[in-house]
């Protein structure tokens, strides 16, 4: 059902919004607004402009100052960019490349809030709960800071600490966000291949989980569960004492970037053997598992003396459920055996359309697709160049894809920018190929087929058993002359609405004007004492001015 986008939330965050037209304006997107009907923010955001004397450069391309709107806005639309540029189904490249260069500009809040935060959480002084508490972070991010402590038993600590007004704005910047999808949506509809309302969904499901640190304790747990015999990866432990939706308590990983290159040299540590090691952890996670880390960026990923890899962040995780994993795989089946037939067929299976297909034009660029890639020798294949140009036809022919695949898709070609770096030899289709065998040959176990087997024999005996009593009730109200059918028109409540809108305030404004006029008339000639005309007057202004308001609500002033 289409919500309606409602101008008093603009109102109630009446400072916030004059922020974000004065700064889309400021990067010359006043078209959008006007699109949108926000003529009063816009006139607010001039006066913000011309008092700053910013004015935008129009030789800089719409991406790049789309851009540098949201590092503006701050915190929570630089996360929105961020979620953006996982989404290649849905965001054009040249806005993803400039979308990926998004940084964080945030300081670091007061130690005294941290320790206000920490007393409040667990009801002790941080000098109780801790035997020692660097006040000073050791990073700083838009949701939260990590101080360094230890516990009483030496063992030292990673403390996340979330910052005090992070969830009032992070809501507050949702609900804005969510009534400018709605406007996007109702004034501009060539936006409809972005979705803008499930962009929006998606960011606010991912913001709130991120934002509940009891949410990335419980990750950080299971991801130690399936992987505690596996000395190549470090999963910090969790002080559950210690964590809560606010405070996370865990194990400080010591060690260095994956992109440090003079301390890998100073560790002896092989790059090829390194980015090799990698790629299959994060292999086993997507492939065997189904649960992958979301953010494998080099600021993520730590190489310890021993040559294991310790993994930071696990705020953003993806989840690669059974079915969409068989799909993915039979989608590289099929264009390693270049049936076009199929693979046609896994990628509507895999995405959802959401215009008419031109199923001709379909067939020539998945075509056109595999010829590109089949007989490339393994060594020579290139992913993320792969899935970019796979992504690139799902755009092109409005197909949308599960969020956690794309995230998956983003991931993989990180991954494989990470270990280029490491070894320009390296190649991640090397490292896929054998889990994508084992999954298949799994596929073909015994034991899974007979769970499977005895899995559908259940559900068509559960349906065989249900089908006489359902032919029984139809029957029935059959004989009884009880059987309904029913049409639903949709795309017309919408229209009954307006028109049952209109012809309300046509009435109010024709009964409003015939007081006004009377009252008037009986005012001057006199014929009527003044106790009785003028509360006649004024019930003919208040309908008035609920008339006016009725209309500024509607968004249509």
């Amino acid at each position: 059902m289409f919500s309606e986008p409602h101008p008093l939330r603009f109102l109630r965050n009446l400072g916030r919004s004059r922020e974000i037209a004065a700064v889309f304006l400021k990067h010359g997107f006043g078209d959008i607004l006007q699109q949108l009907r926000l003529d009063l923010y816009m006139r607010w955001g001039r006066r913000v402009i011309l008092r700053e004397r910013n004015v935008p450069d129009h030789k800089e391309t719409r991406a790049r100052r789309f851009r540098k709107a949201l590092e503006d806005l701050g915190p929570t639309f630089v996360k929105f960019g961020q979620v953006l540029s996982t989404r290649p189904d849905l965001i054009p490249p040249s806005v993803i490349q400039e979308l990926s260069l998004l940084q964080e500009h945030v300081r670091p809040f007061p130690s005294e809030q941290v320790f206000r935060a920490l007393e409040e959480e667990f009801g002790r002084p941080a000098r109780e709960l801790y035997a020692e508490f660097d006040p000073v972070p050791v990073a700083a991010g838009s949701l939260a800071q990590v101080h360094k402590a230890k516990r009483h038993d030496g063992r030292e600590l990673a403390v996340k600490v979330r910052r005090p007004d992070a969830v009032r704005e992070v809501e507050r910047d949702l609900s804005l966000m969510t009534e400018l999808a709605l406007l996007v949506q109702r004034h501009i509809p060539e936006a409809e291949v972005f979705d803008p309302v499930g962009l929006v969904n998606h960011f606010a499901r991912t913001i709130r989980r991120e934002l509940n640190f009891a949410r990335e304790g419980r990750s950080i747990e299971e991801f130690s569960r399936l992987f505690r015999n596996d000395a190549t990866i470090v999963i910090p432990k969790v002080d559950l004492e210690l964590s809560s939706e606010a405070i996370l308590t865990m194990d400080f990983i010591n060690g260095c970037r994956i992109d440090d290159r003079e301390a890998l040299a100073a560790l002896h540590v092989e790059p090829a053997a390194l980015a090799s090691r990698g790629a299959r952890i994060f292999m086993k996670m997507a492939f065997e598992i189904g649960l992958f880390h979301g953010d494998p960026h080099p600021g993520n990923i730590r190489v310890l003396p021993d040559g294991s890899i310790g993994l930071l962040d696990y705020g953003m995780v993806g989840v690669l459920e059974d079915e969409q994993r068989e799909l993915l795989v039979d989608l590289f089946l099929a264009i390693t055996h270049r049936n076009l037939n199929r693979a046609v067929e896994l990628l509507l299976a895999i995405g959802q359309p959401f215009r008419p297909i031109d199923a001709p034009l379909l067939r020539a660029d998945v075509r056109d697709f595999i010829e590109n890639y089949y007989g490339v020798p393994l060594e020579r294949l290139k992913v993320g160049r792969m899935l970019s140009d796979f992504v690139g036809i799902m755009l092109n022919h409005g197909i949308r894809c599960p969020a956690d695949l794309m995230l998956l898709v983003r991931c993989l070609v990180t991954l494989e920018g990470v270990g280029r770096d490491l070894d320009p030899q390296f190649n991640l289709a090397a490292e896929l190929a054998p889990f994508m065998e084992r999954v298949v040959s799994e596929r073909y176990n015994p034991r899974r087929m007979v769970d499977r087997f005895t899995e559908e024999a259940r559900l068509l005996g559960g349906l065989a058993r249900d089908i006489p009593r359902y032919v029984g009730r139809s029957l029935e109200k059959l004989s009884k002359d009880e059987l309904k059918v029913q049409f639903e028109h949709t795309g017309l409540d919408r229209l009954i609405t307006e028109l049952d809108r209109s012809s309300n305030r046509v009435v109010i404004g024709l009964v409003m004007a015939s007081l006004i006029i009377s009252s008037s008339l009986v005012i001057r000639t006199g014929s009527a004492p003044l106790w009785f005309s003028i509360p006649v007057f004024a019930l003919s202004s208040l309908l008035g001015i609920w008339l006016i308001y009725g209309v500024f609500r509607s968004g249509r002033l």
